[in-house]
């Protein structure tokens, strides 16, 4: 008799388990950075290194009205856009690029907040958390 498990259950593969601990050591360096960056600069680039840390998961705020209708792990489909576009790696990493192109005006706490921001990103990443189909359901 063949056994269904379902894509939640189902224990990450060998190549699964090496992306996410590349995903978990950029996570480390990211804090490290946003750290780093919040001690030579100041509370406000800690400041904006932790609200940036966090922000990412307030677009769950979009779709709390329709939360207690959806299934089991299911982000409302009406807070997906949001979700993923505060949860691409190429955004922040872009933004550092362009910081980094404008010459000695870089402002160090714009540094910091990127580097929380790519730390959620990655941390989500590093624990099995992506981006979500349409649907709202986390992709395969």
């Amino acid at each position: 008799m063949a056994t269904i498990t379902s894509s939640t259950t189902a224990k990450p593969t060998g190549l699964a388990v090496v992306r996410r601990l590349v995903w978990f050591a950029n996570a480390v360096v990211w804090s490290v950075l946003a750290v780093l960056e919040a001690v030579d600069h100041g509370w406000v680039a800690g400041l904006l290194a932790v609200f940036f840390f966090v922000a990412p998961d307030l677009t769950f705020l979009v779709g709390v009205r329709d939360a207690p209708h959806m299934s089991r792990g299911q982000l409302p489909p009406r807070a997906v856009p949001f979700y993923n576009a505060a949860h691409r790696a190429l955004v922040p990493a872009a933004l550092i690029v362009a910081v980094h192109t404008v010459g000695q005006a870089v402002w160090a706490p714009v540094l910091a907040a990127l580097c929380g921001w790519l730390a959620h990103i990655s941390y989500d990443r590093a624990f099995g958390y992506g981006l979500r189909t349409k649907e709202g359901f986390q992709r395969g």
